[in-house]
């Protein structure tokens, strides 16, 4: 049987490779951090969601090492089992006190956050409203939810509207929404949000994970920026990418709403809790987060240093202050021509196209960390020029 089979995968994995859409991963020698050897190569990191820089932070590294000694690898099982660590509890009351919420609960990703707060929370009478743009996981799993599915243009506030408004015979409805569009760099709109819900009594739900430790004053993330904390209902986030940029998942919200994603959700049941050594990475980066505005700050910098330095060489950028900052080409074979000149010329960068970005829509999505130095980022901006002239 499995002949067939095979010439069916060979058939797609062509199909996929002649669309030019084959994704290639390079093997990195040594820790994630600003500078990396890639494929044997040195080169410069700009496509990372380190912003922090604290994947190799030692401060992180000591308590992660701490952590393999006193609490050993891993649990072997899932909480209900065997049992939690009171690090494993510190970190979910750690992430409540920060975020503002009564409680919080881990997943082993935020892609499994996400895949099992709808199933548990909504069902056949209820409304689930989702920006068209939200993120893989949301998508997937609204899917395992029976509630009734409606979109809405991407930060589009009228449109939404329309959509709460056709939803008015749900039982429940929840408005969900990415905090930040990893494509775009865009911040949702939450102010608009949380008064529509107000307005037709529904819920809201914000993916951060493109935000939280960076986003804000305090690093709260895009609820905090757009002044709405305590009026978003369920948060989720990911300590995988400024918060250390390891693993691992949560959910934080009102305190019934996580008492029964513990006895429901079903990747919180059947999966493994994350590793002692992540937990206690992870808390320490929290405190880092909390204790000074001085990565953030530089952050901001180098996000508008990088702006600054690429908009006077005449780049097309879209427009924003996150450091997601997309390069604009349009046209996807001189994106991907683009990003090999980028990465010859020793800078790592990814070329999108569609399907992951609209047709005509290709960029190259530079994303800036405060482990970046000025000359680096004046290095950047010099190989986009060069590959500019290069490629023609």
């Amino acid at each position: 049987m499995y002949g067939v089979f095979q010439e069916h995968l060979r058939a797609e994995l062509d199909q996929i490779e002649r669309a030019g859409l084959t994704k290639h991963e390079r093997g990195i020698t040594g820790p994630q951090r600003t500078g990396i050897v890639a494929d044997g190569v040195e080169v410069l990191n700009f496509c990372a969601n380190n912003y922090l820089g604290l994947a190799d932070d030692p401060r992180i590294l000591d308590a992660a090492r701490s952590a393999l000694e006193h609490w050993g690898y891993g649990l072997a099982s899932v909480r209900f089992i065997c049992g939690t660590q009171e690090q494993h509890l510190e970190l979910e009351r750690r992430v409540a006190a920060f975020l503002g919420t009564e409680d919080a609960i881990l997943f082993s990703s935020c892609f499994d956050a996400n895949g099992g707060v709808f199933e548990t929370l909504f069902s056949a009478e209820d409304a689930i409203i989702s920006d068209e743009l939200n993120h893989a996981s949301i998508i997937d799993g609204i899917r395992l939810s029976k509630a009734r599915r409606l979109r809405y243009r991407n930060r589009d506030m009228s449109d939404l509207e329309a959509q709460l408004a056709a939803a008015q015979d749900a039982r429940f409805r929840v408005i969900v929404t990415d905090g930040v569009f990893s494509m775009d760099g865009y911040i949702a709109p939450l102010a608009e949000i949380c008064e529509l819900a107000e307005r037709y009594d529904a819920l809201v739900f914000v993916d951060d994970s493109h935000a939280i430790g960076f986003v804000g004053e305090n690093g709260r993330g895009t609820p905090e920026l757009c002044g709405v904390e305590g009026r978003v209902d369920i948060y989720t986030g990911t300590f995988g990418k400024a918060l250390g940029g390891a693993s691992g998942g949560y959910v934080a919200a009102h305190r019934d709403i996580v008492a029964l994603l513990r006895q429901r959700a079903r990747p919180y049941l059947f999966s493994n809790t994350l590793a002692p050594s992540i937990v206690a990475g992870t808390l320490r980066a929290l405190d880092l987060v909390e204790e000074s505005d001085a990565l953030r700050g530089r952050l901001r910098e180098n996000s508008a240093l990088f702006r600054r330095l690429m908009t006077q060489a005449g780049f097309d950028l879209l427009p924003g202050e996150h450091p997601i900052v997309p390069v604009m080409f349009g046209d996807a074979s001189l994106t991907a021509r683009m990003a090999a000149e980028m990465q010859r010329r020793g800078v790592f960068v990814t070329a999108f196209s569609f399907p992951v970005v609209p047709r005509e829509k290709a960029r190259i999505r530079v994303q800036l960390s405060a482990a970046h130095t000025r000359e680096q980022i004046e290095q950047c901006a010099a190989a986009f020029v060069a590959a500019r002239d290069a490629v023609g």
